[in-house]
Order: C-alpha cells, then structure tokens, then sequence
C-alpha cells in the first residue's frame, strides 16, 4: 500500500475527489501533449487513488 486511505488528511470528501481528479486531468493533458509515457503514469496513479481512497477506505 503506497498511501493510507484512512489517514486524517482524507478525511473530506473534497480532498479524496481532488486527489484523484488531478492527476487524471493532468494525464488528459499529456495525452494532448503527444506524451504517451507520462499519460500512462499519471493516469495510473489516479486511477490507483481513487481505487485506494474510494474502495479500499474503511467506512466512517
């Protein structure tokens, strides 16, 4: 496990979107860009937040 979904810090729901929203526009905007290499590495990590932070995350 790389980050803890149960940290305090994710606690909001805003900070959870957030975390897995930017990281995704910003491989939309590699993918604009014509850099495949990038796009694959931030899109994975915000798909691997949002499965870690929307998934994995014990109820509250």
């Amino acid at each position: 496990m790389l980050i803890d979904p149960n940290a305090p810090f994710f606690r909001h729901l805003w900070v959870r979107i957030l975390c897995v929203v930017l990281p995704l526009a910003w491989a939309v905007f590699e993918l604009i860009m014509g850099s495949p290499f990038w796009m694959i590495l931030f899109g994975a990590s915000g798909l691997y937040l949002g499965y870690q932070l929307f998934f994995c995350r014990d109820a509250d």
